[in-house]
């Protein structure tokens, strides 16, 4: 009979996904799987199956922060620019206070480009869900007339996913927060309507 697992599934994910962030999938050693999840070897192996496994769990554990952390955010606006607005400068805050990691999908998307079907359609998916909620706000923003509407919403929608993943590696390469910031009020004031 197996023994019970004594240890939280999703606590080791998240320590996982971490360690994943920090260094990438390829420079992560299952030695620093260890030490990020506080299991050995052969719990992480009996859990998860394999590296890649664990990578695409941890992936998937970021992609839900990261829709439930924008949720919060783009619920507490006033209008649909407003959105966009706290949407970019908390960003920005969240680079401040963690340590400049950038974006994990952003990183990935780096590190693997299109060469993995699966983590591809992962990164995929993503895009697609922060496009879409993108769009609504760029939408309602359109028609509260806080955003301009000379172009598409998905246009708009866009331009600031983009611009969200530009932050996240001038992060990473250790730009100001001050040019960062620079960068969220150029970006608001190209969509705002005038």
């Amino acid at each position: 009979m197996p023994r019970p697992r004594e240890f939280d599934e999703t606590q080791a994910v998240e320590g996982a996904m971490n360690a994943f962030w920090a260094r990438g999938f390829e420079a992560t050693s299952t030695d620093d799987l260890c030490a990020a999840t506080g299991l050995g070897r052969s719990s992480i192996y009996n859990t998860f199956s394999s590296k890649r496994t664990l990578f695409r769990r941890a992936l998937d554990h970021y992609r839900q922060l990261g829709i439930e952390s924008r949720a919060a955010t783009l619920e507490r606006a006033t209008d649909g620019l407003d959105a966009i607005r706290r949407l970019l400068a908390d960003l920005v805050a969240d680079e401040m206070d963690n340590g400049r990691r950038g974006c994990l999908v952003v990183n990935t998307i780096a590190e693997f480009g299109t060469t993995d079907a699966e983590i591809s359609a992962q990164l995929d998916a993503d895009t697609e869900a922060y496009l879409s909620a993108l769009r609504h706000f760029a939408r309602a923003g359109q028609a509260d007339g806080s955003i301009t509407r000379d172009r598409d919403a998905l246009d708009i929608a866009q331009f600031v996913h983009s611009t969200v993943s530009g932050l996240r590696v001038m992060s990473r390469r250790g730009a100001a927060q001050s040019a960062l910031e620079a960068v969220v009020d150029i970006a608001v004031a190209a969509v705002a309507r005038r």
